[in-house]
This record gives C-alpha cells, sequence and structure tokens, in this order.
C-alpha cells in the first residue's frame, strides 16, 4: 500500500472525486481476489460496496468500471513499476551463496490480439518468483534493446543473471560484468563462434580434458508423467581463448526425458557459457542456476496467463496492459513471500472477504509463515 500511495497523482484537481491511492488499493484488492479485468474489477467493487464504503471511508459511491479504466490509462506505468520494484527489493530475501535472477521477455497476448503491441522483459529472483523490475519494449524495438535498460542502475553484486539465447548478446555480458555481477547465458547459432567453439569442445575434448578440466553432475526428477535425467558437464579449457566478455566457464548440458506412458523418450542437448570461475560455483550449484531461470516461466509468466487470465484479457488501450501486468507481479512477489505455494488457492483465500484483499495490501512478509 504504500508502494501504491507514492505513485503520483496524474489527473487535474478539478472533477476528483476518489482519492488516488484508493483508487490503486482497489484495483489491487480486486486482482488480489481473483477479479481478471476492468469489468471484473468495477463488478467486484460494485457488488461489496456495503462492506468498502466503511472500510475505505469514502464519503460517496465506489468509483464506476469506466473510472476504473481511466486509473489504468492515466497512471504513469514508469513510475508505478518503480515504486513496486523498491517494494520487491525490501521482500526477504531466501538465503543463497548466489542470487539467481532470471531476465525474460513476455508478450501481453490479450492486448496483442487486439491490435495493441505489449511487450514486457522482467527480471525474476529464482528461489521465490519475485518480481524485482520491469520494463515494456519499446515501439519497433525488441527485448535485446529492453534488457540493458532494465539491468541499468542496479548493483548485481553477488548475482547472477541468467537469460535464454536471445538475450545472449557481447553487450549484455559485459554490462553485467561492469555492475558487479555474473551472468549464465545459453548459447545457441545466434552466436556461431560463440557456439561452435563450444560444440566443438565438448564433441571431441583433447584427451587430457578428459580428467584435468571436465566435470559432470547428473540430477534426476520424477514427475508430470515423465521421468528426466539431465547432465551438465563444465570445462574452463577456453577460459582465455573465447572472445566473449567475462567467460569463464564453458558448458555443455544434455536433457534426456521418457514419457512414462508411451515409453517415448526426448533428448537435447544444449551449450551456455558463464562468468562464474570454477573456484566460486560447483557443477551442482551451475545445475541449479541453470534449471532455476525456469522460475520466471512457472512461477510467473504461466500465472498472469493462466491463473489471472492475462491472455484473456480485453484491456488494450494506452498503458492500461502494462499497469495491470505490473500490478499483478506485485501481487504475485507479496503472495509468495507470504508463503502461499498455489496462487489460485491465495486468490480464493483472499475474495472471499474484501477486508482480506484489503488487509494483504498492508502486509509486511517477514519470511514466515502465511497470514
Amino acid at each position: 500500500m504504500s508502494a501504491l500511495s507514492a505513485v503520483p497523482d496524474p489527473r487535474q484537481r478539478r472533477g476528483r472525486r476518489s482519492a488516488w491511492p484508493v483508487l490503486l488499493a482497489l484495483i489491487a484488492a480486486a486482482l488480489a481476489s481473483g477479479a481478471q479485468g476492468v469489468r471484473a474489477i468495477g463488478q467486484w467493487a460494485a457488488e461489496r460496496a456495503d462492506d468498502l464504503t466503511p472500510l475505505l471511508d469514502l464519503p460517496g459511491r465506489l468509483p464506476s468500471p469506466a473510472t476504473v479504466r481511466r486509473t489504468l490509462r492515466a497512471v504513469d506505468v514508469t513510475q508505478l513499476e518503480e515504486r513496486l520494484a523498491g517494494f520487491a527489493a525490501a521482500l526477504p530475501t531466501p538465503p543463497a551463496d548466489w542470487t539467481g535472477l532470471a531476465v525474460d521477455g513476455k508478450a501481453v497476448r490479450g492486448a496483442n490480439r487486439h491490435g495493441a503491441r505489449v511487450h514486457l522483459v522482467s527480471r525474476t529472483r529464482h528461489a521465490d518468483g519475485c518480481v524485482l523490475d520491469q520494463v515494456a519494449v519499446a515501439a519497433q524495438s525488441n527485448e535485446i534493446a529492453a534488457a540493458p535498460r532494465l539491468l541499468a542502475g542496479r548493483d548485481l553484486t553477488g548475482t547472477v543473471t541468467t537469460m535464454d539465447s536471445l538475450l545472449t548478446q557481447r553487450a549484455i555480458a559485459a554490462q553485467i560484468g561492469a555492475q558487479g555481477g555474473h551472468d549464465l547465458m545459453v548459447v545457441k547459432e545466434n552466436q556461431p563462434a560463440l557456439y561452435a567453439a563450444i560444440a566443438g569442445l565438448f564433441a571431441a575434448p583433447p584427451p587430457q580434458l578428459a580428467t584435468d578440466h571436465l566435470e559432470a553432475v547428473t540430477t534426476r526428477d520424477k514427475g508430470h508423467g515423465r521421468l528426466e535425467t539431465r547432465t551438465l558437464t563444465r570445462s574452463a579449457a577456453l577460459t582465455g581463448y573465447l572472445d566473449w566478455p567475462h567467460a569463464a566457464q564453458a558448458l555443455h548440458r544434455t536433457c534426456r526425458r521418457v514419457l512414462l506412458a508411451t515409453g517415448e523418450m526426448q533428448e537435447e542437448t544444449t551449450y551456455g557459457v558463464t562468468s562464474l570461475p570454477p573456484t566460486a560455483v560447483s557443477a551442482t550449484a551451475l545445475e541449479a542456476l541453470w534449471r532455476g531461470h525456469w522460475a520466471i516461466e512457472n512461477k510467473v509468466h504461466r500465472v498472469r496467463d493462466g491463473t489471472m487470465a492475462e491472455d484473456a484479457g480485453q484491456v488494450r488501450v494506452g498503458t492500461a496492459p502494462h499497469a495491470l501486468a505490473a500490478l499483478r507481479n506485485g501481487l504475485l512477489s507479496l503472495l509468495r513471500a507470504l508463503g502461499w505455494t498455489t496462487i489460485a488457492d491465495a486468490l480464493r483465500h483472499y475474495g472471499a472477504y474484501p477486508h482480506r484483499a484489503l488487509g494483504l495490501l498492508s502486509t509486511v512478509p517477514t519470511g514466515s509463515a502465511r497470514l
């Protein structure tokens, strides 16, 4: 609530009927209660007017859906993102030798289907799915240009930024190192020289590398109807040879999946590069960081798309889709900090009573059990 209250009110003084923090609080509380769009937010407030009016000490009627729509279009999303970033930075941080931070982009498909172009790039902590910050991809641009803006000015000391092959770019690797952090990047054919060097090393390593420079770790998991066996092999043999900023280790990873229902086998081989030296991190920790990158997809993107129905949304005008995405990120970070692992359960819990949803916005997580 403190973060939302600090977002500047863009309205002219004349004609104001509702306090700006109240408007943002109502939208956030409705989202926390399972409302999925502007119309649903307005209906949620209207049908709970008797409960909400005394809780918010409102002098008149609750804002209409049209007011909610205008609020989302008018809010300064840059200021909203900055305030929510400050809120996320203050949440409890899970202890770890290295803090994994995933950077990835997501299209707001509900808005895009109606002619808008809304594409956002965010940075998410592996351990708990906390969204630390987010920026919009500019018109006629892409994630490669947005990622440096997302990282700019951040103290990356003690962190490992992970990203897929699209963002495996020389300038981004140099920026992360200059800001005190490390990286772990997936390498594919979009970086042909780097890919060829790493693939060549692991395809036919010189005999002395078999014992002197190669180290492997294997992990196995069974779930979702499949058995997965992953083997990550690392080597520092190319250090000083690779023409890549801060490159310290080359990585080779195989993932073998067996579909238990049919016995069908799938296998995938991927390469990577990291600035972490062998003495700073074990092969087991590198595998955990590689897998941890998918927290941004599993704990944030899929939840926003599915449970919170972002993909099915109709909001498409101005900055409204971005504002809703930012508020969803903030709520997800808060709910995870409070111990919720199934967000659908959390939405039903807070949606049962208006005072719970409003109370959630004033909760200060301490790393203890859910409230």
